[in-house]
């Protein structure tokens, strides 16, 4: 096993022990004197103790072994849990997960984290508190250590070629500045936000350089905070100034760069750096783009180098693009099954039945591996939701308890990657603006901790997330004022609005400033945000509330992208296709065993009464009347707990379909998915089961 392959193995062994200490620190703080659980954070400890310190990274060796002294203590009876150990327990984790970031993008693992490791330190030898001056606020300055150190090591990651123009740029005029930007945490979309950042940084000079580059950066992938390395005529304060005001930006530090810190790093026995800046004008007279190739051996192209062996070497990673052509290559292959399949019936050879069969066992084996390849529990996601939550909670001085249910539920992969920022968006406005404070709950004779239900489930060829919390609800009238007062609606209008209607107005654009929304406690802050990319998913989302028993989000996603299982049926001479997930069963009812109570088609199935749908009167369908038949076939389809019937003309039978989307301008026709090409060639509209069951 070489070098690489044990790095890989410590990166993935590390992140399971990060994640378990983070999980056992929480359940810790639910049962502070519980010795179990501080035994495994112990256990945790000390195995990535010694795994960095075996490949050499003694950043993460040397917290851990101060961690581990503290909880060494704890488990022993010496010490016992507090806030201020908690605190500082969690600011530990935080700087290990910043360390092994910084190994998977290819660093070593360095960050100062002195403040840190001196107040585990002062636990462990009892002498925390017992110092004058800023003592107290040790815990909290510790956290915001090492960012300097990190914001120089830019200077490490240029080449000698950037260098040299940095230092061109200086002698023309220029300044060089190193820009550390930390966006907000309740950003539903940082991606974007950094975007914006650079957006405006380059009408007012060049951006040299990005940690992390601005590949992963644009990809998401990163975690709230980038660096820069930038190129500008404008004073660090007016730089500064541009990116604050990029909306939900908490910081940026603008540190300059001095021809001085240049030449130390250039290497030893080059030509001066004024001989250098001179040659590199005759090849530039602009600062290099960020995407520029470094040159062979450089810094740079050795830092590449090193996180494309970790990221090779970790799993097996696969473009999703790669995946989504291998959907689509497969789709078109399974429409020619379908086709190949009614030929062979036609011809009647035996010979080509039996190869048409073998080629649908072999398609459909095929299939289910494409498809596990998609899929992915919702775990993934669900995982970093009890810590944010319990920071955001104590930060505003909340009792919050966070119930997660159905986190095995699996979901497209494409659909588990964009999921992530709208429920953190939910999931903080229901802690911030949806749970009351302690002494409200109290007085309104409620208990003072309240609760935030995350749940997630299957419902045909649908998954449900649900957030739910038991704080003071919506108001209905503040919401209609304030939309009335931002000329959303007319107060006509809105008094004759439903509450559901009313919900929607949440999404509008109108609420989603500051100024704006600080009328309405916070409800509707960004849910346009969130609304624009649940719907981008094929996805929508419903809001219920009751003033002061809570306010729940609906989520409803597809289950996938790409292929499904259904059930064709008839109406007169159209052909539909309705997911084979959402049907309970398939019956024939008697004209007469139908009843009509209040304008509502009901028959009895199973000793209860349950809807009839009619979709060819709801699709105007020609040919086909189910009250002019003596029996109508019933489709049984189910949402949740909900049943209903779909009355049909015939049933076709059961087929793998492929999705096609509408597109743009007819994707919101009501109670359609989408279509699929049948193996003849013609089109056939999917049926939204729970579009109809509204």
């Amino acid at each position: 096993m070489d070098t690489n392959d044990y790095l890989s193995l410590f990166i993935d062994e590390s992140r399971e022990h990060l994640q378990a200490m983070n999980d056992n620190m929480l359940a810790l703080e639910q049962a502070p004197e519980d010795i179990a659980i501080v035994q495994n954070m112990f256990r945790s400890a000390h195995t990535l103790k010694g795994m960095s310190a075996t490949m050499g990274f003694e950043d993460i060796a040397s917290l851990t072994h101060k961690m581990e002294n503290v909880l060494d203590l704890v488990r022993n009876g010496k010490l016992r849990m507090e806030e201020h150990i908690f605190d500082i327990i969690f600011q530990s984790l935080d700087a290990l997960e910043a360390m092994l970031t910084d190994i998977i993008g290819g660093g070593d693992g360095k960050l100062d984290v002195t403040q840190i490791v001196t107040v585990l330190q002062q636990i462990a030898e009892g002498t925390y508190g017992q110092s004058s001056g800023s003592q107290g606020n040790a815990v909290k300055a510790a956290a915001a250590t090492g960012n300097t150190d990190v914001a120089r090591g830019m200077l490490d990651q240029l080449d000698e070629y950037q260098k040299t123009v940095i230092l061109q740029s200086i002698e023309a005029g220029y300044r060089t500045y190193i820009i550390r930007v930390v966006i907000r945490q309740d950003c539903s979309m940082k991606a974007v936000r950094a975007y914006m950042v650079f957006e405006s940084l380059g009408k007012c000079g060049e951006v040299l350089a990005a940690n992390p580059p601005v590949e992963e950066i644009e990809a998401d992938q990163f975690d709230y905070t980038f660096t820069l390395v930038f190129l500008s005529e404008l004073e660090a304060a007016a730089i500064q100034a541009v990116v604050m005001n990029v909306s939900e930006i908490a910081s940026a530090e603008v540190q300059t760069v001095t021809e001085t810190e240049l030449v130390q790093q250039m290497p030893a026995g080059n030509v001066s750096h004024r001989e250098t800046a001179a040659a590199a004008a005759t090849v530039t007279t602009d600062p290099v783009p960020a995407g520029k190739e470094p040159q062979a051996g450089s810094a740079v192209q050795k830092s590449s180098q090193k996180q494309q062996a970790a990221a090779q070497h970790r799993t097996i990673r696969v473009d999703i693009e790669k995946l989504d052509s291998l959907m689509n290559l497969f789709s078109e292959m399974l429409i020619d099954r379908v086709r190949l399949e009614q030929l062979a019936q036609e011809v009647k050879r035996s010979d080509l039945i039996e190869t048409v069969e073998h080629m649908g066992r072999v398609s459909s084996d095929l299939q289910n591996i494409v498809m596990s390849l998609r899929m992915m529990p919702i775990e993934s996601v669900f995982n970093r939701f009890p810590r944010m939550v319990r920071d955001v909670a104590k930060t505003l001085h909340k009792k919050v308890d966070l119930v997660m249910t159905g986190s095995d539920t699996e979901l497209d992969r494409t659909v588990i990657d964009e999921i992530g920022d709208p429920l953190v968006h939910l999931l903080r406005n229901s802690v911030d603006h949806g749970v009351e404070t302690p002494e409200e709950r109290l007085k309104a004779g409620k208990s003072e901790t309240g609760t935030i239900y995350l749940r997630a489930f299957q419902s045909g060829n649908h998954v449900i997330i649900e957030t739910e919390d038991d704080g003071k609800g919506i108001q209905r009238h503040v919401i209609l004022n304030k939309a009335v007062k931002n000329g959303l609606v007319t107060q006509e209008q809105g008094d004759a609005m439903s509450d559901d209607e009313v919900y929607q107005l949440l999404f509008a654009s109108g609420f989603s400033t500051a100024e704006k929304v600080s009328d309405i406690s916070g409800r509707g802050v960004g849910l346009d945000v969130v609304k624009s990319k649940i719907t981008s998913l094929g996805g929508q989302v419903i809001v219920s509330s009751a003033p002061g028993r809570g306010t729940k989000f609906t989520i409803q996603l597809p289950l996938t992208l790409s292929i499904i299982s259904a059930m064709l049926i008839k109406l007169g001479k159209e052909t539909y296709a309705i997911p084979l997930s959402s049907i309970v069963e398939t019956a024939i009812i008697k004209r007469e065993a139908i009843r009509n109570v209040h304008g509502t088609k009901l028959f009895e199935f199973r000793s209860g009464m349950i809807p009839l749908i009619s979709l060819s009167r709801l699709f105007a369908v020609p040919g086909f009347n189910e009250e002019e038949e003596e029996e109508t076939e019933i489709v049984i389809v189910r949402k949740g707990e909900r049943l209903a019937g779909i009355a049909v003309d015939e049933l076709i039978g059961q087929q793998e379909i492929v999705l096609k989307s509408l597109g743009k301008y007819i994707s919101n026709v009501t109670a359609i998915s989408g279509a699929t090409i049948l193996g003849d060639g013609q089109v056939a509209l999917i049926i939204d089961h729970n579009a109809l069951m509204k």
